[in-house]
């Protein structure tokens, strides 16, 4: 539930770092695209283990999510992960 803040508008949350932070791409399944995105992210944070990546295909195999758990060091760390990984071309959804 989002905090109150004086003004009745809601306020996200504050995120405690460190922490463990899943991120979820999602894109047209193109040959590569897990290791673009994965070394995409991994510029930010380092070498990630292989246990920390999922990879999930859609049914009709268009499209394929990877899912990756980093250690979050904060907020702008955060957001240039979000901004490199929404210019690959093949990248449909970040969350």
């Amino acid at each position: 539930m989002p905090v109150e803040s004086d003004s009745s508008e809601p306020v996200a949350p504050k995120i405690e770092f460190p922490c463990r932070y899943p991120i979820k791409i999602i894109g047209r399944a193109t040959e590569g695209f897990k290791e673009t995105v994965v070394a995409s992210v991994e510029r930010h944070v380092g070498k990630i283990a292989a246990d920390l990546i999922s990879v999930r295909s859609s049914k009709q195999q268009n499209y394929v999510s990877v899912n990756v758990t980093i250690t979050a060091t904060g907020e702008d760390q955060l957001r240039s992960i979000f901004t490199d990984l929404k210019a690959i071309d093949s990248v449909k959804l970040v969350l």
